[in-house]
């Protein structure tokens, strides 16, 4: 699943930016020090006034998706791929039933959430907008670089990946690589555990990724 340690939470909490700061348009933005990063400022740019890309409530980035907001607490709001660039699908499992997950990262002390949870039978809900920042691999790069996907179930069962789930996922993740032109292969459709600096074992030695892969490339061929 997502963070869940104080130290995951804290690699992805905003670094201080200086003693200085400039409110544009009610959000402190970054400002004057010889210490100030450049690539900070860069990736404020659109939180000025007029800028941020329109948002519709309950919208969501893949067609057939439910939408069930996350907390706020658990992601962190961007305009990607403008501030970030999106290159990376990371895998999840849930440890735990669908509504537990749903729970949790509904959960403002949780401090972490993934953009979407593909449950046993195929059902899709999206929690995070892709535009923002999911608090869900335990490294703050990885974060603003990925989309997160949970899988319910855990991942000492072979049980818990349905043909449903696989099928569902496998048009998920390759909407998301059209979507941002990640290229279909094992270094950009990785599972949580190969994230550096991570704890977790998901999605464990039951997930097929051999299989999920051909799965992401038939669901993004053209028609024939």
């Amino acid at each position: 699943m997502g963070e869940t340690q104080a130290g995951a939470k804290k690699s992805d909490s905003d670094r201080r930016i200086g003693r200085r700061a400039l409110l544009v348009g009610g959000v402190a933005a970054a400002v004057g020090t010889a210490a100030l990063a450049r690539d900070e400022l860069a990736h404020l740019w659109w939180r000025l006034p007029g800028v941020e890309k329109p948002r519709v409530a309950g919208a969501v980035d893949f067609r057939g998706a439910q939408w069930v907001a996350a907390s706020q607490a658990n992601f962190r709001r961007a305009d990607r791929p403008d501030d970030y660039s999106v290159d990376m699908v990371v895998i999840h499992v849930t440890q735990g039933s669908f509504d537990s997950a749903v729970k949790v990262f509904q959960d403002p002390g949780h401090k972490a959430a993934a953009h979407y949870i593909v449950r046993k039978d195929g059902h899709i809900t999206q929690m995070i907008r892709e535009l923002d920042v999911a608090f869900h691999a335990g490294n703050r790069e990885y974060n603003e670089r990925s989309v997160g996907i949970e899988h319910e179930g855990f991942v000492e069962r072979a049980s818990s990946f349905t043909d449903a789930m696989y099928a569902a996922s496998a048009r998920l993740t390759a909407g998301i690589c059209a979507r941002y032109g990640i290229p279909v292969d094992r270094e950009h459709i990785i599972g949580h555990v190969e994230v550096p600096g991570t704890d977790h074992t998901d999605p464990g030695k039951y997930w097929d990724w051999d299989r999920y892969m051909r799965l992401v490339r038939e669901a993004g061929a053209p028609p024939a």
